[in-house]
């Protein structure tokens, strides 16, 4: 960062309180399993079509010619529909969804029938009123199988972290009812420091001006200004308070941050 600046001088601002709801879901496997890198969008697309399958009750193909889509879980979930009421987004189809999958490093998802595979889920705002469908969804999903091969697990137990703290505790065992606590916190930012080091721990796509952002062009402001946006959007849509703030005024202050240092490569991923 510049000597001269200071990023304790910068003048106060209503931070976000963004209420989520953070779970954890522990798989055991049923045979050795070998989940690929990133494993996130594997466990993605299993998810979506479980959930689809447990809630879809007209079979339609598709949800935008469905009398129920904008009643129905799986659409809010996994392809949000922009209310007609909306005065953001109007032109686009869908808004960001209400949630988050977060995995474990690439070397832990390789192990044997008695390794717990493990999977986080952060739900924003509204959609943790579905979580009955959502852990029902996950079962289905891992009985059916994760990614090449379809290899199988069984659910074993989802818990949460009610205050954010780190504190888990479980709330659903197969044959137990479900039992959630303080089903969504707001989130609390922590006290602003002299300077952060981020970790990518998955592949990180940034566009600017439709450009594709390299990573020798990468600057701070790129990163928060997308950050900014999706907390915006996220709270517009999925909670009953929408941001606001100086947008402009944050974005000016964003590009007085300078990066230090950065290691950062590019990495061809396929899907599947």
């Amino acid at each position: 960062m510049p000597q001269a600046f200071d990023p304790k001088s910068l003048p106060a601002i209503d931070l976000p309180h963004l209420p989520l709801a953070h779970y954890e879901f522990l798989f055991e496997p049923t045979t050795r399993i070998h989940m690929p890198d990133y494993s996130g969008s594997a466990w993605r697309g299993a998810f979506g079509h479980a959930l689809k399958r447990i809630v879809c009750v007209t079979k339609e193909p598709r949800c935008p010619e469905c009398l129920l889509q904008r009643a129905c879980a799986y659409p809010y979930i996994f392809e949000t529909p922009t209310p007609s009421s909306a005065n953001k987004m109007r032109r686009y189809n869908e808004v960001p969804h209400p949630f988050v999958l977060d995995c474990d490093e690439p070397q832990s998802q390789r192990g044997g029938a008695d390794t717990l595979q493990r999977l986080a889920l952060v739900l924003v705002g509204r959609s943790n009123q579905y979580l009955p469908y959502i852990i029902q969804a996950f079962v289905e999903a891992a009985r059916s199988g994760v990614g090449r091969g379809r290899q199988p697990m069984r659910l074993v137990a989802v818990n949460q972290d009610p205050q954010l703290d780190g504190h888990w505790q479980t709330i659903y065992s197969p044959g137990q009812p479900l039992n959630m606590h303080n089903p969504c916190h707001p989130s609390t930012p922590g006290l602003m420091t002299d300077s952060v080091t981020l970790r990518f721990h998955t592949p990180l796509r940034l566009k600017s001006d439709n450009h594709t952002i390299s990573g020798t062009r990468l600057a701070f402001h790129h990163l928060f200004g997308s950050l900014l946006r999706r907390v915006s959007l996220l709270s517009y849509f999925h909670t009953d308070t929408a941001l606001e703030t100086d947008f402009a005024g944050l974005m000016a202050q964003a590009r007085q941050f300078t990066i230090r240092h950065q290691q950062l490569r590019w990495y061809d991923w396929t899907r599947y």
